[in-house]
């Protein structure tokens, strides 16, 4: 058995080696293997694919942590003990952190983490997506000292600038990690679980808020930064024996890990199952073929490549959908317990509608996955942004009435609704749709643009939301809904007409329909010819491209 599995991989690496050898035997392996793909129903691949879940949630929980770490600074700003510290005393005789302040210490986790998105692209494509996680969650333990001794808002800062950094790390790689471990059926599942880990850090984070409001004391914001030290050393423990992603084994021209990592990633078959025709060795030739094909398309892996050829449309699609979770409005749900308090509720209602929020939030996404089984990723997005749109603008004539319990209240209610469409629709579906816009050469630095445009809208979210609701600043409060609902529905636009449907599409199809530069709306109907890179509109049969 070994000396057939060593044959197999030398078999592949003949055949890769050179690019005019038999490619068409490599052809002809791809293509079955891109026939199992598209042939498993959703059991099938769970049955394949369990070790892969198993180690994609794991990866995935290190996202709980920037969660956790959002929630955590923007509900401070309604806590008493941490405005008593680190704020300013008002003429009403409560305490306040300044606007001003209240921008800084929103914008330094986002500061950092673009900071350690540019580093994760290059370190994680050089040394593998399990060294550089393991390196960045010991870096946070080190980085939580600061948060958890910081005397001043000075230090706090500091802090969350240097905590950015390796959450910035987590932001990519986790999904990058999920979408290559993962077939076709399983790959929408696995990336907007990193969405329902995020749920779940800001659900944790409003509950321990909640049952520490109450203290006076130092520790009531003390012991929230020391339970962040929880995830970080069993997290690193379980990377140190995960498999590394097969994709990126293929890129270093590893062929025999990457079928050793693929064994890893899947289990033994029946011979009554429906993958019994699955094979490690036309997987890998799968690999092989798209990465091929990506080199003939894309000649280089640098950040500029991203921005040349077909993938500048590429890299302009997977900004803008990660870019839009900011735009959307939905910057306020990581305010919201200021929001509420601002509104008029007091920090212990406060924090307990902030925490319904999270736990609406969390089955929002697992709705999500029922949907997009359903409708794809592209109606659900635009469909999502839709109803935000709607919602955002019902919170804004909500504020033009007098303000009352009924009103505050109702505002309040809103969010809430608001949360559960955003975690069913924007939330989740962003991860999946931004993993699979990429190249697979280009993944992780197009991963790495595209979240970066994301903070930098969150930095410019960090100052316009506070002064929105600052009472010592703007003090729109709810009438800050009729400013994202217009910039929402401009959103709108773009996605009806730049936002594909990659559903049920492998990495090397998606590859041919940007290449053919297919448009948008037809991304759905093109039929594929993969051996000869062709694509057909099965909507237009007259329409084809080669």
């Amino acid at each position: 058995m070994e000396k057939q599995a060593g044959d197999t991989v030398e078999r592949i690496e003949a055949l890769a080696a050179n690019e005019y050898g038999d490619i068409t035997e490599i052809l002809k392996e791809a293509k079955e293997a891109t026939e199992i793909e598209h042939n498993l129903t959703l059991w099938e691949n769970i049955k394949l694919y369990p070790k892969s879940i198993a180690w994609s949630m794991l990866m995935s929980t290190a996202i709980i942590m920037e969660g956790y770490d959002v929630v955590l600074m923007g509900s401070f700003y309604a806590y008493p003990s941490f405005n008593k510290k680190y704020g300013q005393l008002q003429p009403d005789g409560t305490y306040q952190l300044s606007a001003a302040w209240q921008s800084g210490l929103s914008n330094g986790t986002s500061i950092g983490a673009i900071i350690g998105l540019m580093i994760n692209g290059i370190i994680s494509e050089i040394y593998g997506y399990r060294k550089t996680m393991m390196g960045s969650l010991l870096f946070t333990v080190l980085f939580i000292f600061i948060l958890f001794f910081a005397q001043n808002v000075e230090t706090l800062l500091v802090g969350e600038i240097l905590i950015g950094i390796p959450l910035g790390v987590f932001q990519t790689l986790t999904v990058a990690y999920a979408s290559e471990i993962c077939p076709v059926g399983l790959r929408a599942y696995l990336t907007t679980y990193v969405n329902l880990c995020w749920v779940i850090g800001q659900l944790l984070a409003s509950a321990v808020l909640r049952a520490l409001v109450e203290r006076t004391d130092e520790w009531s914001y003390r012991i929230p930064f020391a339970i962040q030290w929880v995830w970080p050393i069993p997290i690193c423990i379980g990377v140190l024996m995960a498999p590394e992603s097969p994709w990126w084994l293929v890129r270093k021209g590893k062929y025999d890990e990457a079928e050793a990592s693929l064994k890893r990633l899947t289990a033994d078959v029946p011979e009554n199952s429906g993958a019994r025709s699955f094979d490690t060795r036309k997987t890998v030739a799968m690999m092989i073929h798209t990465n091929q094909i990506e080199q003939r398309i894309t000649a280089g892996t640098s950040y500029w490549h991203c921005f040349k050829g077909v993938d500048r449309r590429r890299t302009e699609i997977a900004c803008f959908v990660w870019a839009i979770q900011n735009l959307c409005g939905a910057g306020l749900m990581g305010y919201s317990t200021y929001f509420y308090e601002q509104a008029g509720l007091n920090p212990k209602n406060s924090f307990n509608m902030a925490m319904a929020q999270y736990a609406i939030g969390m089955i929002g996404t697992i709705s999500s996955w029922i949907f997009m089984s359903y409708f794809g990723r592209r109606p659900l997005y635009i469909a999502g942004l839709v109803i935000l749109d709607v919602i955002l603008f019902i919170i804004g004539f909500i504020a033009l009435a007098e303000s009352t319990t009924a009103t505050q209240w109702a505002t309040g209610s809103m969010l809430l609704v608001y949360t559960f469409f955003y975690d069913t629709t924007v939330g989740p579906v962003c991860y999946s749709l931004v993993s699979e816009m990429s190249s697979t050469r280009l993944r992780a630095k197009t991963i790495v643009l595209a979240r970066n445009l994301y903070n930098i809208f969150s930095i410019v979210n960090g100052v316009v939301i506070p002064h929105m609701l600052n009472p010592t600043a703007w003090n729109w409060k709810g009438k800050a809904g009729f400013f994202w609902g217009s910039i929402c529905f401009c959103c709108i636009i773009w996605c009806y007409f730049r936002l594909p449907e990659p559903k049920g599409r492998t990495y090397g199809e998606l590859d041919i329909l940007f290449d053919k530069k297919v448009p948008a709306r037809k991304f759905k109907t093109a039929s594929i010819d993969l051996t000869q890179e062709e694509v057909h509109d099965q909507s237009s049969p007259s329409l084809s491209t080669a």
